[in-house]
């Protein structure tokens, strides 16, 4: 069976053969109109990937994505809409989406943005048993497990989206080092990503805040105009 990708999009024009495109390409895809009906198939049915537009008749797509993530989705959100300033996108990426395509787009550029995704978005769809050091999970009150894609702040699983965990990881597997930009900005989003930079600075800004949530004993620190680095300790000490 292929990965299961919701599409959310009220207007037939796009989502018929939207839908009909994922299918051919080997893809579980279900559709539906309303914000509503997303989270409650979203959060219920095991999707790797939504597909969501913004301009919904009941529920704006930007509360669907807040939604989704405050409830622990932790697969990928690709928002799909005709709002396409740069304030619209980082409003998009600060409330959980990982990627953000305006409309009209082409097909092909949709098709590679989430397909890039699919490849990250590995997390486990049911309950595992806490991560540990000899399952090779990082050592500390932050652990990071690469293999099964899950985080824990001591016993606690901390809830990451796609890109979030992505950019853990590659701080975690540098911890205490700095990782610049660019590097971050290439091995999270790849060759696929035409966006701005500021995306970056918003899902740093958004992991921070959940690990400071967590009472993680870790932190984020940014080494201005290089990029960041993962040190040991709670953010205020």
């Amino acid at each position: 069976m292929g990965q299961r990708i919701l599409v959310v999009e009220d207007d037939d024009g796009i989502a018929v053969p939207l839908v009909r495109t994922l299918s051919r390409e080997g893809y579980e895809v279900e559709r539906v109109a309303e914000g509503a009906t997303a989270v409650s198939r979203a959060l219920g049915d095991g999707f790797s990937l939504v597909v969501l537009d913004l301009g919904l008749p009941d529920i704006d797509g930007l509360d669907v994505c807040r939604q989704l993530r405050d409830e622990g989705f932790a697969g990928g959100i690709i928002i799909l809409t005709a709002r396409d300033g740069e304030l619209d996108r980082v409003v998009g990426l600060d409330v959980g989406a990982d990627d953000y395509i305006a409309k009209p787009f082409a097909l092909a550029e949709l098709l590679a943005r989430l397909r890039a995704l699919l490849r990250r978005s590995a997390a486990p769809l049911t309950p595992a048993a806490p991560a540990t050091a000899e399952s090779g999970a990082s050592t500390g009150a932050l652990a990071v497990d690469a293999d099964a894609r899950r985080v824990f702040s001591g016993d606690r699983e901390v809830a990451l989206s796609t890109k979030e965990f992505d950019l853990l990881e590659l701080l975690d597997r540098n911890r205490g080092a700095v990782v610049t930009r660019e590097r971050l900005m290439d091995e999270v989003w790849d060759e696929n990503w035409f966006g701005s930079t500021k995306t970056l600075d918003v899902t740093i800004a958004r992991l921070r805040q959940k690990l400071e949530d967590a009472g993680a004993e870790a932190h984020i620190t940014t080494i201005r105009g290089v990029g960041f680095r993962l040190d040991d300790g709670a953010a205020d000490a």
